[in-house]
């Protein structure tokens, strides 16, 4: 087997091309990346349901809008946090994954975490692949991958996520951002 390059904590921008409806313009935030697989979070596909309605003490703590995001296709009963704590040390239930991007153990009180929270996001589900599947996809072209940025899980605007992280490249990725919604209309 080929060594995989870890691209824990980097996004994966749906290209125009991508076919599957669960990713059309996705933006996924990649929070694990090795040879059994991947998993991560769709950073960009707020649901209408209230944090608060679901997880009593952690809808205070949500960033704007104060939603539960759909993370994928997959586990949709299941939540994961996703938040980001500035500076060197992380507190309890809260593990690093890249910077100062982290998950959150939602079991957790939370309080335990709200000192120390620069923002927080509650994803229902989670998008994932099996191993060597991520790895088709991006040579067949389906993703770009790109550099994070902490906003980037908090983005107050996540319906221009998309648009926003294509147009900071410095490539030829910043034009595909202005990608038409629908080119048969061109």
């Amino acid at each position: 087997m080929t060594e995989v390059s870890s691209l824990t904590g980097r996004l994966l921008v749906a290209t125009p091309a991508l076919a599957d409806p669960n990713f059309d313009r996705a933006v996924v935030l990649l929070l694990d990346h090795d040879e059994e697989g991947s998993l991560g979070v769709v950073l960009n596909r707020p649901t209408p349901v209230e944090v608060a309605d679901i997880l009593e003490g952690w809808g205070d703590l949500a960033g704007s809008p104060g939603v539960v995001f759909q993370g994928g296709p997959v586990s949709l009963d299941s939540a994961l946090g996703v938040a980001v704590i500035p500076g060197d040390e992380g507190p309890l239930a809260w593990r690093r994954v890249h910077g100062a991007i982290g998950l959150v153990d939602l079991d957790a009180p939370p309080e335990l975490l709200a000192p120390a929270l620069g923002s927080l996001r509650i994803f229902a589900g989670y998008a994932g692949w099996g191993p060597g599947q991520l790895e088709d996809e991006l040579v067949e072209g389906a993703w770009y991958v790109v550099e994070s940025e902490p906003g980037d899980v908090s983005s107050p605007d996540p319906e221009r996520l998309w648009r926003s992280v294509l147009r900071r490249q410095r490539s030829e990725l910043a034009m595909v951002a202005t990608y038409p919604d629908d080119p048969s209309l061109n």
